[in-house]
């Protein structure tokens, strides 16, 4: 069974920083490209960032950039975002999603509050 479970959400002040975590199981997450996805309220789901399945490369949003990095462990079939110097607006459901040979696969959603 094909699972990703994200963590590491949670209220943080502006300025602040969160790491999210994403652990996958049931697929080969080494071959999959990764991504975090995010929506705030009232509005679309949007992409954050993505990774390369050997991580070699990454492409963040302009909206993030500077702010965030994602990352992954192969061995241990995790993937990361550290968001750092936090804005209200970073207020937003973010979701791990892995693509590959087997299609999409999307995480649960974890809860980012940015907010003093």
């Amino acid at each position: 069974e094909v699972q990703l479970v994200e963590s590491g959400g949670g209220l943080v002040q502006p300025g602040g920083s969160l790491r999210l975590s994403c652990s996958t199981s049931g697929f080969t997450f080494s071959r999959y490209f990764a991504s975090w996805y995010r929506r705030a309220p009232g509005k679309e789901r949007d992409l954050v960032a993505s990774i390369s399945p050997g991580g070699t490369g990454t492409d963040i949003a302009d909206s993030v950039k500077g702010r965030f990095a994602i990352s992954r462990d192969n061995g241990q079939n995790i993937l990361y975002l550290q968001m750092n110097n936090l804005k209200p607006e970073d207020t937003a459901v973010y979701y791990c999603q892995c693509s590959g040979t087997t299609g999409d696969h999307w995480g649960q959603g974890t809860q980012v509050t940015v907010s003093s």
